[in-house]
């Protein structure tokens, strides 16, 4: 794992580069958000966005999502991967929040992983993003980027968020999320990394890294 004081040097960048960074998902208030999250796993946030746009028109909360019901609720996702799962998963999600949480989106980790759907790492994205909370939501990217800087070799997401967590103070907790993902999506992509434009190209390491000049 890569010194504690090169990780803080490379988060620091990233906060010199984008000190606000924004989570990519369309989102209205916290529900919207939470099945936002919930629809993007192993699809593309554009993707998510593409078929919300219409869908929170007619369904921005709990009673709402239940009044339209799993069948019309596929209508407006089916473009998106695993949509009958989703949907089913949303269904019983806005039916917990109505019975057990008064139809609010609770704002600790122990009550949203109740939910039906929801894992630690939606979890986690809902805690940072709407409620602003030092939460480290590790998906493909972060693990990915953690793995290629060095800053983890955590084998699950769970492991990379322990070791990002030990050194990582409160101040960059809240952005890393978002820096990572936006630095695996965008420069440093898994099928052709754009070295060229990499902010921390000095800091990397890794053995298909580009010669530039």
């Amino acid at each position: 794992m890569r010194k504690k004081q090169e990780i803080l040097e490379i988060m620091e960048i990233f906060n010199q580069i984008n000190p606000n960074p924004q989570c990519e998902l369309n989102y209205t208030n916290a529900y919207t958000l939470l099945v936002a999250v919930m629809l993007s796993a192993q699809t593309t946030d554009k993707g998510v966005n593409k078929a919300t746009e219409e869908l929170f028109k007619v369904a921005d909360t709990p009673q709402k999502m239940l009044e339209l019901g799993e069948g019309k609720l596929i209508s407006y996702i089916r473009t998106i991967g695993l949509f009958n799962n989703k949907a089913k998963n949303i269904i019983s999600m806005s039916k917990d929040l109505i019975e057990r949480f008064n139809g609010e989106v609770p704002s600790d980790r122990e009550s949203l992983v109740t939910l039906a759907g929801v894992g630690r790492k939606t979890a986690n994205v809902v805690l940072n993003v709407w409620y602003k909370q030092p939460a480290l939501a590790v998906d493909t990217h972060v693990l990915r980027i953690s793995h290629r800087l060095d800053f983890s070799q955590g084998k699950t997401p769970f492991a990379v968020e322990e070791d990002l967590l030990k050194v990582l103070p409160e101040k960059y907790i809240i952005n890393a999320n978002h820096w990572l993902v936006l630095f695996g999506r965008y420069i440093c992509k898994a099928q052709s990394p754009q070295c060229d434009e990499c902010p921390i190209y000095t800091y990397c390491r890794s053995k298909d890294k580009k010669q530039i000049s």
